[in-house]
């Protein structure tokens, strides 16, 4: 089975004015985007800003978010690293520490990304892995044709690019989530098993109605999206506009 179907939200990190994390703000945070429909969390995805926190921290914000969302909610742990042993480290303590399921960033510099996927994949045990790719963030990514000989159920695509989530939908046995806002009527169309977007923090409702194929909301989404051009202020700029929180950020 799929590890959610639907929307889910990579939640902003919420940082007080010293830079510390808000745990408690932040899983607040997600619980209001639950009840605006989303159906998955993860905490410390690229909009996490993960790349900034310590170990001890993501865990911190894992049970804190799993502590606080209903049970029926899956909570995925972003543990990506530079090497396999360093995200199997990351995966092992993040299921430890709550999460449902593993969001994992490709190896960077590799062309051959499997033996890293094999190595979380033995770490996560029974937990189900995501692979996720983001060239930008992780260079080179994963191809389409190595996805199937990969250790997971199923990929997060962010690169936004339409024609690569076409190959994925039709020649990819996983499950297929967008990281992309601006294809959401697109994937839903296409049958993708949902979507997992940074714009989700500050427009959750247009995010699910445009996946189940809603015109106008893809549309009314198109402004919010063009908009994210500095990462991760941005979005913390939207978000903090929607809920109030502060939009403190360690990047940028």
């Amino acid at each position: 089975m799929s590890i959610f179907t639907g929307v889910g939200v990579p939640v902003v990190t919420i940082f007080d004015h010293d830079l510390a994390v808000d745990a408690a703000a932040t899983a607040d945070l997600a619980v209001e985007l639950v009840a605006c429909g989303v159906t998955a969390v993860v905490v410390g995805g690229s909009t996490g800003e993960v790349a900034t926190l310590a170990p001890d921290e993501l865990m911190g914000l894992v049970t804190a978010v799993r502590d606080a969302v209903d049970a029926s909610v899956p909570v995925i742990a972003g543990t990506g690293a530079p090497s396999g042993h360093q995200a199997a480290a990351l995966s092992r303590s993040a299921i430890d520490a709550g999460a449902d399921a593993l969001l994992v960033l490709s190896p960077p510099r590799s062309d051959d990304p499997r033996p890293y996927y094999d190595t979380v994949a033995a770490a996560a045990e029974d937990a189900p892995v995501l692979a996720y790719h983001y060239p930008v963030s992780s260079a080179p990514g994963i191809s389409v044709a190595q996805l199937n000989d990969l250790p997971v159920v199923g990929v997060k695509d962010s690169t936004g690019d339409p024609a690569r989530l076409l190959a994925e939908l039709t020649t990819y046995d996983g499950d297929v989530y967008t990281g992309s806002s601006a294809l959401l009527t697109q994937a839903g169309a296409l049958g993708a098993t949902g979507a997992i977007l940074a714009l989700a923090n500050s427009q959750p409702r247009d995010c699910v109605a445009a996946l189940a194929g809603d015109r106008d909301a893809q549309l009314r989404l198109a402004p919010h999206h063009l908009a994210l051009q500095s990462f991760p202020r941005d979005v913390k700029a939207q978000v903090a506009a929607v809920w109030g929180v502060p939009t403190h950020a360690r990047m940028g």
